[in-house]
């Protein structure tokens, strides 16, 4: 089929509108049709993009790296992030770019404002500017993950994440929020954002799934330029690049989200036709739209690490496709390939990535790089090539013209950053993108002037409603102070009701003391970012139906009962459907909780003030284990089709008394309680103390030091999900914040505490395990002897019975700190995956009391 039928013909069963399927049209590239090969690269598009330089501009290029010295060339090919990096190191190795990653900021201060940002921008500037050294002076880029709005920064327009915006099928909206978002970022000084992720998700479990638009490589496809134009301006018009936008990022090249059984960072184990006309099919417009960048993905091809896939990522990406941009690696992805370490990888280098994340490694990575380049390992020809396409990159976004960050057009304007116009924008995509599933006696839109009960922990909670990469980068830690400007959905009602006379109550559990007319629960998953997000089942809540016992006790009651699900991806939730008499889909939308009552909530005449907009971007299941499920494949059978969503102005009410007892329903006897997996587990916090003080570590802190005991997030599995703890003197890191735990069952079930840990350097003096029982009650028992066999040997288990720390009579039914390592001298530690078990192995055996 033609690129023109494939358009027409797709765009019309996604649902997508006009101005889509002309948007697309626009992407149609050259693919050679005389043949229809299995794989090679005749069955990718050539691409065009119309960004193209002057002969003048490319001889400039050229000049300047006849000009630069090798130890230059190694440096403009490093990314380092700014916890890791200062601007006089920079200038030192040649450093081309800097990054902050999720929730990393100037000064590491979660409040740092504009002007801190400018500042910092301004130094890493100055410094890559400055040849006393008698070198040659280039400008350093800085790139930073803006996904939805620019989200580190507080006090920033929060847009509704990806999985909404596919509900909202409206490019024309894709491209305001990339135009507002580009505004926000400029204002800090940023050049460079790593949007819009293109993955088309197709398991469900993957924890990236909310940042896919779609299940539908169509809905994506007409999404990608859109973003990208907005981001960075339409090219050939004077605002392309220009001080309003910043350099977009097409990712992750490439099939991210065809991992088999959705594991992040696994394996897309695919045909090349697949990878092609489902996980490519957003790659060919950003190109043609004029995208400069393009990120590796951490995953793999049938067991082929992409950041060391010379095929996809030059032969593929490079050569037959045309894109003459950079390729920047992922945080560490080149270190996952055999061979290579995070600081050490020419293998990737070879393969194509042009820049590499190294953000804590980066100065062993840039010697041994410089080592590799001097023995011939990386021929000087392709470090040059990756050093033309940065300064490529960098010279269209008019890094050399343009001056300071702080110069530079809106940066530091006030009234941008959270501005009502963006907000406006993003009320409208939370709008947009409601889906509504059920919708019994028409019990929606609410009449203003009834009494309304909110409930649910995210009610108000505007950290859950806007998910991960939302001020942290996993989107915990956060409270509504976080979020100036922003509005809870309980906020949003209150305020649309209280005009016309109703009164909305605020109660997070559902209790009430006079009956309220109607309620609202608002609940969900809380947030997660990448890995940390993958589950093993659909099920929401599985063997914990919190949620569902406020439903069922309204429900109940007889109190018409409105649920609005808050997640990031959908999820088996029957028992949750069966107690609502409405259900939407509220996916994660953000900071602009009115959105969400603009809808819901009626004028006074009992008149909807805005219908349902949004349709299904990815398939409901019907069972929890249903996490493959994809229009258009076999056997496909959703609870709710892909396109689904149901209207006021419609009459079918959605489904009713829905099976519950299906397989894969876990039983409600918990095995495991995670406390620290990737992150810590809400509401339990990781604290650090000495005899002096304790400090909490939020996720807005790359670091956090006592003076004697620091800690830092760190790699063992994936992207950050460990911790490395380093003790100058006595002190502790320890886990508490939550509701006392009743690890009763666990303790007569003979279960354990375990978590994975690696001894970099053995605690002088020795180290103990204790565990917090309650008021006076702290039981301890001595890890040296065991340390002392795991010191040196990388990452090893360690579970331990809880047996071992009771005393006789302990129940531990009410236990405030279930996790506490205390050094009693100087040492370096690095655990992971603190968890309490009913069942498994022990590997440290109870020491004598």
């Amino acid at each position: 089929m033609t690129c023109l039928g494939r358009i027409l013909t797709k765009n019309l069963k996604a649902g997508l509108l006009a101005g889509a399927a002309l948007l697309a049209l626009a992407a149609c590239g050259d693919t050679d049709q005389s043949a229809s090969p299995a794989s090679g690269v005749a069955l990718w598009p050539v691409t065009h993009s119309p960004v193209k330089d002057s002969a003048e501009v490319s001889a400039q290029i050229e000049a300047l790296i006849a000009r630069m010295s090798l130890e230059e060339k190694v440096g403009q090919i490093m990314q380092a992030e700014i916890q890791y990096i200062t601007p006089a190191e920079a200038k030192a190795y040649h450093i081309g770019s800097i990054l902050n990653g999720g929730g990393s900021l100037p000064n590491r201060d979660r409040h740092a404002t504009p002007t801190d940002w400018l500042k910092m921008a301004d130094d890493f500037y100055d410094a890559s500017l400055d040849v006393s050294d008698g070198g040659v002076a280039i400008p350093i880029i800085w790139g930073s993950d803006a996904v939805h709005g620019h989200n580190n920064v507080v006090g920033a327009t929060i847009f509704p994440h990806n999985i909404a915006l596919g509900a909202a099928r409206d490019p024309d909206l894709i491209r305001r929020i990339g135009e507002a978002t580009a505004q926000e970022v400029r204002v800090t000084g940023i050049d460079w954002t790593f949007a819009p992720t293109l993955a088309v998700a197709r398991n469900d479990r993957w924890g990236r799934t909310y940042e896919s638009y779609s299940e539908n490589p169509d809905v994506v496809w007409a999404y990608a330029a859109a973003m990208v134009e907005g981001l960075q301006g339409v090219p050939g018009t004077p605002e392309f690049l220009d001080a309003n936008h910043v350099v977009a990022t097409a990712k992750h090249f490439l099939g991210d989200g065809g991992t088999e059984e959705g594991d992040d960072q696994g394996d897309a184990k695919l045909s090349e036709q697949e990878l092609v006309t489902i996980h490519g099919a957003g790659y060919g417009p950003a190109i043609n739209a004029g995208v400069q960048s393009v990120m590796a993905s951490f995953s793999s091809w049938n067991g082929v690490k992409m950041h060391g896939n010379h095929y996809l990522l030059t032969d593929v990406l490079k050569d037959r496709m045309g894109f003459d941009g950079l390729v920047v690696g992922d945080w560490n992805g080149h270190g996952q390939l055999p061979g290579c370490t995070n600081a050490s990888c020419a293998a990737s280098i070879n393969a194509g990535v042009d820049l590499i994340m190294v953000p804590q490694d980066w100065k062993q990575m840039y010697e041994n790089t410089l080592a590799q380049a001097q023995a011939g390992e990386i021929p000087l020809d392709r470090l040059d090539d990756a050093v033309r396409r940065i300064l490529r990159v960098k010279e269209r976004a008019g890094l050399f013209e343009k001056g300071k960050p702080s110069e530079r057009g809106i940066a530091g304007k006030d009234g941008i950053i959270g501005s009502a116009g963006h907000r406006a924008i993003a009320r409208e995509a939370v709008r947009k993108s409601l889906v509504l599933l059920k919708n019994k006696g028409h019990v929606l839109p609410i009449n203003p002037t009834s009494t309304i009960l909110v409930a649910g922990d995210g009610a108000d909670n505007i950290g859950k409603q806007s998910g991960g990469w939302s001020v942290t980068w996993q989107g915990t830690g956060n409270s509504n102070a976080d979020f100036p400007g922003g509005t809870s959905i309980y906020k949003g009602i209150s305020d649309a009701v209280s005009a016309a006379g109703g009164k909305a109550v605020l109660s997070a559990d559902g209790s009430f003391d006079a009956r309220p007319d109607v309620a609202v629960v608002v609940f969900g998953e809380n947030p997660y970012a990448e890995g940390q997000g993958d589950v093993d089942t659909l099920e929401f809540e599985p063997g914990n139906k919190k949620s569902l016992a406020v439903l069922k006790a309204l429900h109940d009651a007889g109190i018409p009962t409105v649920s609005v699900f808050l997640s990031g991806r959908p999820l088996w939730v029957n028992p949750e459907l069966n107690a609502s008499d409405a259900f939407v889909a509220a996916w994660l939308p953000g900071t602009e909780g009115e959105g969400v009552a603009d809808v819901l909530v009626a004028d006074t005449d009992g008149n909807a003030r805005h219908d349902f907009h949004g349709r299904l971007s990815f398939s409901w299941p019907k069972l929890p284990k249903q996490d493959v499920l994809n229009v258009g494949e076999p056997g496909y059978d959703p609870l709710f089709a892909f396109g689904y969503g149901l209207s006021y102005d419609g009459t079918d009410e959605g489904p009713a008394d829905l099976p519950e007892d299906v397989p894969g329903v876990l039983s409600g006897d918990v095995q495991q309680i995670a406390l620290y997996a990737g992150r810590p587990m809400a509401p339990w916090h990781i604290m650090i103390g000495d005899s002096q003080t304790a400090q909490i570590l939020s996720g807005a802190q790359a670091v956090l030091t006592t003076g004697t005991v620091s800690i830092h997030t760190t790699d063992k599995d994936i992207q950050e999900d460990a911790l490395l703890v380093r003790f100058e003197a006595p002190g502790s890191v320890f886990m508490e914040g939550g509701t006392p735990l009743d690890l009763s069952g666990y303790l007569a079930a003979n279960g354990l505490l375990s978590f994975d840990i690696r001894v970099d350097a053995l605690p002088e003096g020795g180290m103990d395990m204790t565990l917090g029982c309650g008021n006076g009650c702290e039981r301890r028992i001595p890890m040296s002897d065991h340390l002392k066999t795991l010191d040196g040997q990388g990452w090893q288990r360690l579970a331990v019975r809880l047996s071992c720390l009771a005393d006789d009579g302990d129940t531990f039914n009410a236990v405030p700190v279930p996790f506490r390592l205390e050094s009693k001298g100087k040492g370096a530690i690095a655990i992971a995956n603190i968890r309490v078990e009913q069942v498994g192995s022990d590997t440290m055996r109870c020491p004598a009391h």
